[in-house]
């Protein structure tokens, strides 16, 4: 790499040795020139950070939900760090009295609320493993996990308690005490103690402890905090061990990298807490805004009212998963689209001048303020008004999504990359930085980064263009993965992390994700493609919102699975003459076809092998999602579930596309094989 603007050195690479693979060279951020960013005095564990901010601003407003009058939701109230902090004490006495100290797994099962971040910080001030169970996912798994983890006291949210029985009664058998987070009914608390359990309601449970008083352990940096389950594409969830010192040394990167660019948080901003507080994404924002003083609103749990709280909330800083902004992509588009000529010319010239002006160099604030304020302003109340800053995280955001909201959103767009087993945030692209879109940016100040070749793959981490395996280090780095020492060794090799995600570094030092280590297979003629990199470049398409790429090495080609754009699908339907609703516009042969062409465009344009050009897809209009188990809370594809899911159909995928590709004369038939796909 000749221009590396926002990473140096600090290690030189390594040539392929006794059947190794070569490792390019160690880099790390700029920021870091000096040193990674020094720990702050005092700053030994998660508690402390929540108890320095009640020491700083106890007055402060700390958590909020909207207020409830006459059914209707009101203004968001809040609770001050000193409220709060009193709380905390209550619900850690109230733990000790139950017997529950130091080393014991609590798990917490719920959505995102106020309660959540009590129960949590009461672990971290007696030193009990958080361990969270998945809001989104079955009683299988929250059996397994309070099984392997040994959890013995549960929170729960009061609508998941009938979900959490059905793991009775084999969790019993580790399970003493439960607490909901809001009633309990008669039913439920005779259930429970039937078991011989415990159950609690939050009010209850709050006066256990009243009149105890118990010392706090002393804690250290390397003392487990946090038990996070990843949810995994194949097999059980894996129990990934994050210490205090992992949380605390992300947190003081992050601070360094957000004053760094001049974007420093401060105790007025404001954070709407919807992503799962069970994945370490949220988790880590919010221990972040916690240290600054700042105040974190919850919202009302539904994903059609999200844009209302935030009206209400007014956040300053919007974090979110590509779905969630992919839905504001659209949602934009259609009204561009809607608006008229006027109104879409006018729209389209704000863009294109104010594009232009960031492609010269100039911040999104200084590109077009009179186009801010006529034509995207709107856009901007849309997200409450106050954002500044929208990160994007857990699986990528598509380039022209990125690119969109980076221009219209009027705040920056940051996207970033890490694991579980980083402690999230590893990479993050930087602001006003136009160069950086369809990557995860440079490294954060806390970690070291280099490239390890996969010749199986073709990735070379010594190339001009170095490719290879992501591997990281650091102490963001988790401490193992809980009972299974055997899968730590795997990824854990000389302190460093194997990511299994292929990456390729830009000339700027910013890095792009572009394949999947895992996700390859062979074709019948010998050819093996890299099927996670295909998804992303198809993935351009705009006419489609999510697609799954298939084969094996009994077939010589490709097939896939289309979840269609509705608005595209239904303008395409309406430009052609071609009737019916979404469902029958999938089953629509026409339709297939049209959409077909569209990927084999792209795959022109990006000149891929014709090993690698899709040659039948079928269209399904319900998206990929986690009720039938097709992807994980992460929204990344469980291949095996794909494939046993649509198993039925790959037979006719492929019966289809050779007849249609090698036998033209057979039209009928492959019409007729078009409608059963």
């Amino acid at each position: 790499m000749a221009q590396k603007r926002y990473i140096f050195e600090v290690e030189k690479a390594k040539e392929a040795k006794d059947g190794k693979p070569s490792i390019g060279p160690v880099y790390r951020s700029l920021f870091a020139k000096d040193g990674f960013p020094a720990p702050i005095e005092g700053l030994d564990s998660c508690w402390d950070v929540f108890r320095m901010s009640v020491e700083r601003w106890p007055g402060n407003p700390m958590l909020g939900r909207r207020e409830i009058v006459n059914g209707k939701p009101g203004d968001y109230v809040w609770q001050s760090y000193k409220e709060v902090y009193d709380l905390v004490v209550k619900v850690g006495n109230s733990l000790r009295s139950c017997g529950f100290g130091e080393g014991v797994k609590c798990g917490i099962y719920g959505a995102n609320c106020p309660e959540w971040i009590m129960s949590m910080e009461a672990c971290n001030a007696h030193g009990l493993y958080c361990v969270p169970l998945y809001d989104t996912l079955g009683a299988g798994a929250i059996e397994f996990i309070i099984c392997h983890a040994e959890v013995s006291v549960a929170f729960v949210e009061e609508k998941k308690i009938p979900e959490l029985l059905k793991t009775f009664p084999n969790a019993t058998k580790y399970l003493k005490t439960l607490v909901s987070f809001g009633k309990v009914t008669p039913e439920q608390r005779e259930e429970v103690e039937k078991f011989g359990l415990a159950i609690y309601s939050w009010d209850e449970f709050l006066q256990v402890g009243q009149d105890e008083k118990f010392d706090l352990p002393v804690k250290k940096k390397s003392d487990i905090c946090t038990i996070m389950y990843t949810s995994g594409t194949t097999g059980d969830p894996k129990g990934v061990m994050i210490s205090n010192e992992s949380i605390i040394t992300l947190l003081a990167g992050v601070k360094c990298l957000l004053e760094s660019v001049n974007e420093r948080l401060h105790d007025k901003d404001v954070y709407l807490s919807y992503l799962p507080l069970a994945h370490i994404f949220d988790r880590v924002i919010e221990e972040l805004f916690i240290w600054h003083g700042a105040s974190i609103g919850f919202w009302r749990g539904d994903v059609k009212l999200l844009l209302e709280d935030i009206a209400v909330l007014k956040p300053s800083i919007f974090c979110a998963v590509p779905r969630v902004l992919d839905r504001v992509y659209s949602g934009l588009t259609q009204k561009v689209s809607a608006g008229g000529f006027i109104k879409k010319t006018m729209f389209n010239f704000a863009y294109s001048y104010k594009l232009h002006n960031m492609k010269k160099g100039h911040t999104h604030e200084e590109a077009s303020p009179i186009s801010d304020k006529i034509v995207f302003d709107k856009v901007k109340q849309g997200l409450g008004g106050n954002v500044r800053l929208i990160l994007s995280g857990a699986a990528p955001l598509s380039t022209h999504v990125e690119g969109f909201l980076r221009v219209v959103a009027c705040a920056h767009v940051l996207q970033g990359y890490g694991l579980t087993e980083t402690c999230a945030g590893s990479f993050v692209s930087l602001p006003n930085e136009l160069s950086m879109l369809g990557t995860v940016g440079p490294p954060v100040p806390n970690v070291d980064v280099c490239l390890e070749s996969v010749p199986e793959m073709g990735y070379d981490a010594l190339s001009s263009t170095p490719r290879g395996e992501i591997c990281i280090k650091g102490k963001t780095v988790f401490s193992g993965y809980y009972k299974r020492e055997d899968l730590t060794k795997e990824v854990l090799i000389d302190g460093w992390f194997h990511t299994g995600d292929i990456g390729e570094w830009q000339p700027d030092g910013s890095m792009k994700i572009i394949d999947r280590k895992k996700n390859i297979f062979k074709l019948s003629q010998g050819e093996y493609v890299a099927v996670e990199n295909l998804e992303n470049m198809y993935g351009l398409v705009s006419a489609i919102d999510s697609i799954w790429i298939y084969g094996n090495s009994f077939e010589s080609f490709l097939v896939a699975v289309v979840n269609p754009n509705v608005q595209a699908l239904e303008h395409w339907a309406e430009e052609n003459g071609v009737t019916g609703d979404f469902n029958s516009l999938c089953s629509n042969s026409r339709a297939k076809d049209y959409l077909l062409g569209e990927l084999t465009k792209i795959a022109k344009e990006k000149k891929l092998k014709g090993f690698e050009f899709i040659r039948a897809v079928h269209l399904d209009p319900v998206p990929f999602d986690m009720e039938r188990d097709l992807i994980t809370p992460t929204y990344k594809k469980k291949r095996p579930q794909l494939l046993k899911y649509y198993q039925v159909l790959i037979p006719w995928f492929f019966l289809y596309a050779t007849f249609r590709f090698t036998k033209p004369n057979l039209n009928v038939l492959c019409s007729g094989i078009s409608g059963l796909l």
